[in-house]
């Protein structure tokens, strides 16, 4: 765990909330005394349906070619 001091919270407050977000936790302290601390909020992972993606996946047409050829195509288009 982390220690910064409120100043230097304050300052680079979203230096702090980018490390706290992968997985970090900081203690913001005031006088060296901890008063807060920053921690990742959990969040709720939704379970795959496995039947819909299969579904999904069966309405997409194959491709013709290969994935080269495909970005060569797309970035040829874009410079026109």
């Amino acid at each position: 765990m982390e220690e910064v001091s409120l100043a230097e919270a304050k300052a680079h407050l979203s230096e702090l909330v980018d490390r706290v977000e992968n997985g970090g936790t900081i203690d913001i302290t005031r006088r060296g005394r901890p008063v807060a601390r920053l921690t990742p909020v959990a969040r709720t992972r939704q379970p795959i349906d496995a039947g819909s993606l299969r579904s999904l996946t069966a309405t997409i047409p194959p491709q013709s070619g290969n994935a080269a050829d495909l970005v060569r195509s797309m970035r040829d288009s874009d410079r026109s």
